[in-house]
């Protein structure tokens, strides 16, 4: 076994982790827009005239909204860190083998 096989693994983990939470951003990205694209025609309905249920889903909307952005800004620190962890084994496995 040579000493670049477990960066090599550890490469691959971090790959299919860095894959992962890319895949976990483009969901909570779509529930936004989804989210977002809901408020908008509810906005649009009557002229802006929202009745109490309509206002309660429109609030639920921006609650949920509002966790999804957090999610999302979460998910995407989380996958610019991996990616850093990703470059740098990189570096290292290279380093080692010159």
């Amino acid at each position: 076994m040579s000493d670049s096989e477990p960066s090599d693994r550890a490469i691959r983990e971090l790959e299919a982790l860095v894959h992962h939470l890319a895949d976990e951003l483009a969901a909570f990205r779509r529930r936004a827009l989804v989210a977002e694209s809901k408020l908008k025609d509810v906005e649009s309905t009557d002229g802006g005239a929202l009745n109490l249920d309509l206002a309660e889903r429109v609030s639920h909307l921006e609650a949920e909204n509002e966790q999804l952005r957090g999610k999302l800004d979460t998910a995407t620190s989380r996958a610019k860190q991996m990616l850093d962890r990703v470059k740098f084994l990189r570096q290292q496995t290279q380093g080692g083998e010159r």
